[in-house]
C-alpha cells in the first residue's frame, strides 16, 4: 500500500510530478496491500499457463502446411483429449502447489525487499535486472536439472516431466510436485540477490514461464526473434532432451546453452533430426 493519501502527495514526497505510468500506478494499486499486489502472480501465471500455448495448439490441430514443416517431431502428434489431459494435470499443480506456494511465500518477498512504491524502476533498470534473473536462475536450474538425471532424481520426481518425450507448449509446467517446488528455488534467487519493483517480480515470472512455454512448443521457427538471444537453446535443443529421456545426460540448459558447453553437456542436434 502505498504511504499517500493522494496524487499531490507523492508529487510532493518525490520532489516532481509523476509520470503517466506512476500515475496509472498510483490510481491502481493506493489501497491494495502489498500482499494482494504480490498474488497477483497467481492471475498472471493462470494466464500464462492456459492461454500462451493456445495458438500452436490450435494450429497444430489444423494441420497448417505452413506451421506442420517446422515440428521437430512431426510423427509425434497428441489428440485434443491428450492434450486437454495435459492441461487438466498442469491446472491439478496449479491449484494444488503453485498457488498455494504463492499464497504462503510472501514473507519471503518482504524479507529480500521487493518494493511497491514509487518511484516507478526505468526500463534500463527493469531490462538489467531480468537479465540477472535470467542468468542466476539459468545458472542453477542447470545443476538441480543435472542432479535430477540421476538415477534417484529421475525415478523418483523428474521422470514425470519427461512423459512427453515430444513436448507441447503446456507441458513445460507438467511436473512432480516435489520438482516445482525444487525448481521455484532457482527463480527466487535472483530476486533475492538484486530485489527490485514488483512489477519488475511480476514481469520476471510471466516471462520465465513464456520462454519454458516456447522451448516445450516441440517447433522450431527459423524466423523466431528468440533466434537472435545470444546462446539461447530454444525448442529444438530441448526437444532433443526429451527424446533421449532418461538415459540423456546432455542439454540441461533452461534458457541459455552456455552451462552446457562449458561443462560438456553440449549435443549439437541439428544433425541428429536430419
Amino acid at each position: 500500500m502505498l504511504p499517500y493519501a493522494s496524487i499531490p502527495e507523492a508529487v510532493a514526497a518525490l520532489g516532481r510530478n509523476l509520470t503517466f505510468a506512476e500515475t496509472l500506478w498510483f490510481n491502481y494499486s493506493a489501497a491494495k496491500s502489498d500482499y494482494f499486489l504480490y498474488c497477483h502472480n497467481i492471475l498472471f501465471l493462470f494466464l500464462v499457463f492456459s492461454l500462451v500455448p493456445l495458438p500452436l495448439v490450435f494450429l497444430e490441430f489444423k494441420r497448417f502446411s505452413f506451421v506442420s514443416s517446422h515440428k521437430i517431431q512431426p510423427k509425434v502428434r497428441l489428440s485434443l483429449a491428450e492434450t486437454f489431459k495435459c492441461y487438466k494435470d498442469v491446472m491439478r499443480m496449479f491449484f494444488l502447489v503453485v498457488g498455494p506456494l504463492q499464497l504462503i511465500s510472501y514473507p519471503s518477498i518482504q524479507m529480500i525487499g521487493i518494493r511497491t512504491g514509487l518511484p516507478l524502476p526505468s526500463w534500463r533498470e527493469i531490462l538489467s535486472q531480468l537479465l540477472v534473473y535470467f542468468l542466476v536462475e539459468d545458472y542453477t536450474n542447470y545443476w538441480i536439472h543435472r542432479f535430477l538425471h540421476n538415477d534417484w532424481g529421475y525415478e523418483k520426481i523428474h521422470r514425470v516431466h519427461h512423459e512427453y518425450h515430444a513436448p507441447i507448449g503446456f507441458a513445460a509446467p507438467y511436473a512432480h510436485w516435489a520438482e516445482i517446488l525444487i525448481l521455484g528455488i532457482p527463480s527466487f534467487l535472483g530476486p533475492a540477490m538484486v530485489p527490485g519493483h514488483i512489477i519488475t517480480f511480476w514481469l520476471w515470472i510471466a516471462l520465465r514461464q513464456i520462454e519454458a512455454i516456447d522451448t516445450h512448443s516441440g517447433y522450431d521457427f527459423p524466423r523466431s526473434i528468440t533466434k537472435y538471444i545470444p546462446f539461447y537453446g530454444g525448442a529444438e535443443y530441448h526437444d532433443y532432451h526429451h527424446y533421449v529421456g532418461r538415459q540423456s545426460q546432455s542439454n540441461f540448459a533452461s534458457v541459455f546453452t552456455y552451462c552446457d558447453y562449458i561443462y560438456g553437456t553440449d549435443k549439437v542436434i541439428s544433425s541428429f533430426w536430419n
